[in-house]
């Protein structure tokens, strides 16, 4: 209701105003303080709407956090496993974990300097690791795929 008695009002306002303004400048004047007034609770409608929209986002308190668990490590990859011949010859152990393994690996190749100068990603194979991989190239990748085929 209330915007149909606003939409009725603008329009009175404005041919009052066409009028106004053939006529002298002092019936001009009054004529948009009619206007104006009329405007200005507009206005303060709108405000009062958006007002308690912030206030319901400013309510919202930031949700916490439960503190991280440490992570324990997974049996599977702490089982020694029984290396191959070829393999131990490069690792230097009987039994070793598969995290363990890789990780001699990668002590084997940067001592050796194995890695390739151009492609990091990519382990050039000496004649220990050729023995291992099958290939004279290897992306690290592959590397542990490779490696399954020599432990148990």
């Amino acid at each position: 209701m209330a915007t149909a008695k606003k939409a009725p009002a603008k329009k009175v306002a404005a041919k009052k105003a066409a009028p106004a303004k053939k006529v002298a400048a002092k019936k001009a004047a009054p004529a948009k303080k009619v206007a104006a007034k009329k405007v200005a609770p507009a206005k303060k409608v709108v405000a009062k709407k958006v007002a308690p929209a912030k206030k319901v986002v400013a309510k919202k308190a930031p949700a916490k956090k439960a503190p991280a668990k440490k992570r324990t490590p997974n049996a599977a990859f702490m089982k020694a496993l029984t290396l191959s011949p070829a393999l131990s010859a490069v690792v230097g152990a009987a039994a070793l974990p598969r995290t363990e393994i890789v990780r001699k690996l990668w002590i084997y190749i940067k001592a050796k300097g194995l890695q390739d100068k151009v492609n990091k990603r990519m382990v050039n194979a000496d004649e220990k690791l050729r023995a291992v991989f099958g290939k004279a190239q290897v992306s690290m990748f592959e590397m542990a795929g490779l490696i399954g085929k020599h432990v148990k």
